[in-house]
């Protein structure tokens, strides 16, 4: 009974992208198009306020910036991954999520964000006091 248990977990998690050390992740370059700044547009259901904000910085090499703001600005940077033909985003909290480019929408994280010219102020005055490791050009 114990083997049919042990069996059936794993087969359960072998879907699953897990990460143990964020230093260790391979940084993967961003796809074409990718690179640049992706904002959410209206309400998200993953998003805890209808006003919230998403966005996500990519740069060309693979560097992120999830910067997500309602009434303060949580921004966790972190690296593109490649793992098995899918990109995810993970951050330096080890938050694995999935990034699916569709034209000029991303499906990230369970929202849908669009390209913008740049960031919120809030996501800027972060970058300036913490950049990260590659600068987008």
């Amino acid at each position: 009974m114990k083997k049919v248990a042990v069996l059936a977990a794993l087969l359960a998690l072998s879907g699953c992208v897990q990460v143990d050390d964020f230093r260790e992740v391979v940084k993967a370059p961003a796809p074409a198009g990718l690179a640049g700044y992706w904002q959410s547009e209206g309400p998200q259901s993953e998003m805890v306020s209808p006003e919230a904000i998403a966005t996500l910085v990519v740069t060309p090499e693979g560097d992120t910036l999830d910067c997500r703001q309602w009434q303060r600005v949580i921004a966790l940077p972190g690296k593109l991954m490649l793992r098995s033909d899918s990109l995810y985003n993970v951050t330096a909290k080890r938050e694995i999520y999935d990034v699916e480019l569709e034209g000029d929408t991303l499906e990230y994280a369970g929202m849908t964000l669009k390209r913008v010219d740049r960031p919120t102020q809030e996501c800027t005055d972060y970058l300036e006091k913490h950049p990260l490791a590659t600068p987008l050009r």
